[in-house]
């Protein structure tokens, strides 16, 4: 039988009394957890079908592409961590990359930084990875017909789905920015208004590219009619990426970041993510304290989290960037434990640290991605974080393709040297430069015991998401929660510059906020943080327990 949990518009109401208690949805055989209740379910359709998890990942991205249009997409890019039931683990980067004409100036007008043309314009726009991603990990691990797996996303485009309220609303929030394009504003409005909830929203454009590619594969994005479309868009209207940038767009298989923390294996994305080694970096910072033995949400381990989050942001910023430009980044020195050691007697128990507002870069990096975990029945986890960058991307459909561009070229620094009044400067490893790689903050991540696999994890939230999938690994091994007990305990962020704790409306007591201001600590009350998306294999019982975040409307844990 086919379950799907999922949360709805209506103050965020959950589908089960088992979520609402805390207690996370379980299955037998098959999970995927996403964003979307229509794309849980077509890769859920997928495992029943008798396909893997990778096939099942493959098809619910495709999905999210349709029904999730401000972060789903085949227009960016992202990541991908497989590990397998048997075999060695592997990680796919398809996040996008600079076209050829790109150079590390070309925000900057007259000299002086340019944000609309950083992050607004055609020239925010990276060559998307996304198709050929997804196809590349189809290639080495897939099981179904690459058709079968594009099919259900062709059907949604071809014949519409029902307009959520959450949609609706995020439509109407952003319209008055992608309403600037006329191709945007023809597909997602009816005659210039926002679709309302309920409404069927068909995309026949989006269609016609989903059977390019469901016929033709890579080539049928990146080569052909959909390459020239692109190319046209960007030729009338100063963008950079060409046909040759397109057929010439490479994903790449890279060995995942591998960390332990008290005895588990820890798998993560690598460069041109800064997810994995600041999140390794973390573990091996808190892994010297008693985490579990001082609780949730005790002053003492807020402030050891956010040290440690202070110094392995501090370290992303000075070092890492695309591996490609910078082959001679310190990887293995920023994750070993001995490193930690080093970090960890800087630590003060009784004073918090000062960052420095003279050090590092911060591009602007949008919260506005997606995430979702998927595990089948041979227990083979997959990982995937992907998306356009702001919500909706650069706003800019493709006229006669129907998919949205990303803007992910604001993720490069702005330009060599730049600074401002808070202290930004334009380090060297995140410049852009032809066919390179922007760096990010994704962190799709899977954890190990004793050889199984445990827990598959990630969230959107641009330079949260590491502290938010950091704290969910904490909770399930330190403090022994549930899946979805980790998934609603309140979040913290700290990264370095600007020098101050975000913690979570209602996530903490008073007395503990009390005790982190008299450390010395800043402290900023938020709403929310991330969208985790997590899956725990319960091994005494052998069964999948799924954690669904209802800080947003329209998630789901699909099982079967």
């Amino acid at each position: 039988m086919k379950l799907v949990h999922k949360v709805t518009a209506l103050a965020l109401a959950v589908a089960s009394h088992a979520i609402a208690e805390n207690v996370p949805i379980r299955a037998k055989n098959g999970m995927v957890v996403s964003q979307n209740d229509i794309a849980s379910q077509v890769g859920v359709d997928v495992l029943k079908d008798g396909g893997n998890a990778i096939d099942a990942a493959v098809a619910t991205a495709f999905a999210l592409a349709v029904t999730h249009p401000s972060a789903g997409n085949i227009g960016g890019g992202g990541f991908l961590v497989f590990r397998p039931a048997e075999g060695e683990p592997i990680a796919f980067d398809f996040r996008e990359m600079a076209p050829a004409k790109a150079t590390d100036t070309m925000w900057l007008e007259s000299g002086e930084y340019s944000y609309e043309r950083h992050h607004l314009s055609h020239l925010s726009v990276g060559v998307p990875g996304t198709v050929a991603g997804l196809h590349m990990a189809w290639t080495e691990h897939g099981s179904l017909p690459w058709e079968r797996l594009v099919e259900p996303a062709v059907r949604l485009a071809t014949e519409g789905f029902e307009v959520t309220d959450g949609l609706s609303r995020s439509l109407d929030r952003t319209m008055e920015r992608i309403g600037k394009h006329a191709a945007t504003k023809a597909q997602f409005t009816k005659n210039g208004e926002p679709y309302a909830a309920g409404d069927i929203l068909k995309q026949p454009d989006l269609a016609a590219t989903l059977v390019r590619i469901a016929e033709k594969g890579v080539a049928g994005f990146y080569e052909g009619k959909t390459a020239e479309l692109i190319e046209k868009e960007m030729m009338a209207n100063g963008g950079l990426i060409t046909r040759e940038d397109l057929k010439a767009y490479r994903p790449k298989m890279r060995a995942p970041i591998r960390g332990t923390y008290r005895g588990y294996e820890i798998l993560s994305m690598p460069p041109p993510s800064s997810g994995g080694i600041v999140l390794v970096e973390m573990l091996n910072i808190l892994e010297r304290y008693d985490i579990a033995g001082d609780g949730f949400g005790s002053a003492r381990n807020m402030h050891r989290m956010a040290e440690a989050m202070r110094r392995a942001y501090s370290d992303r910023a000075q070092y890492l960037g695309d591996p490609d430009f910078n082959p001679d980044m310190p990887i293995d020195r920023l994750t070993s434990k001995a490193y930690a050691d080093e970090l960890s007697k800087t630590i003060r128990a009784d004073k918090a640290s000062k960052s420095s507002p003279e050090s590092f870069n911060w591009p602007a990096e949008s919260p506005e991605t997606t995430h979702f975990s998927v595990v089948d029945s041979a227990r083979n986890g997959v990982s995937v974080t992907y998306t356009l960058e702001y919500g909706y991307g650069s706003g800019i459909v493709v006229p006669g393709a129907g998919f949205l561009l990303n803007n992910e070229m604001g993720d490069f620094n702005g330009g060599p040297g730049l600074t401002n009044e808070s202290g930004l400067i334009g380090t060297t490893p995140n410049l852009a430069a032809p066919h390179k790689r922007m760096l990010s903050s994704m962190t799709p991540t899977i954890v190990a015991k004793d050889g199984k696999l445990l827990m598959v994890t990630g969230s959107p939230g641009g330079r949260t998401i590491i502290n938010t999938v950091l704290q969910t690994i904490l909770n399930v091994v330190d403090h022994g929660m549930n899946a979805q007990a980790a998934v609603d305990a309140g979040r913290i962020h700290h990264q370095w510059l600007p020098d101050q704790i975000r913690y979570e409306h209602n996530g903490f007591s008073p007395d503990t906020l009390n005790i982190l201001t008299w450390l010395g600590h800043d402290l900023r009350e938020i709403g929310r943080q991330g969208v985790a998306q997590v899956i725990v294999v319960n091994h005494e019982d052998d069964m999948l327990e799924g954690g669904l975040d209802r800080r947003v409307s329209g998630g789901s844990v699909a099982t079967y």
